[in-house]
């Protein structure tokens, strides 16, 4: 087996990746939302995050509201992640699951990509 390389360069925008689902096809909203009740049924606190384009690789990405501690509502979590990429369309939004007890994110993935600069 061969491992196959993946052409990313910094000069090009568009081969630009943000974690390791971003190497896949964009999710659709089934994925989104299986993976929201996956963090969930984890306990983990979701949170969501936006940036423009350009500063993706950045650490610091702007926090939508709160972080959404103790939400077990699935749909009020996809209608935030909706709100956050409605209000900022032209930003990535990603999807993030605090975990209490290692007290580190045990999920990131992006859920909107924006255009590549």
């Amino acid at each position: 087996m061969t491992v196959q390389d993946y052409p990313s360069r910094l000069s090009d925008p568009a081969s630009r990746r943000l974690g390791t689902f971003s190497y896949l096809p964009e999710m659709t909203a089934d994925q989104v939302r299986r993976q929201v009740q996956w963090i969930v049924r984890n306990g983990w606190n979701p949170a969501i995050e936006h940036t423009e384009a350009q500063f993706a690789r950045s650490t610091y990405w702007y926090m939508w509201k709160l972080p959404m501690f103790g939400e077990t509502d699935i749909d009020a979590i996809m209608a935030e992640l909706a709100a956050c990429h409605a209000a900022n369309p032209g930003h990535h939004v990603r999807l993030l699951g605090y975990d209490n007890f290692a007290q580190s994110q045990g999920a990131s993935m992006v859920v909107y990509r924006a255009s590549p600069v």
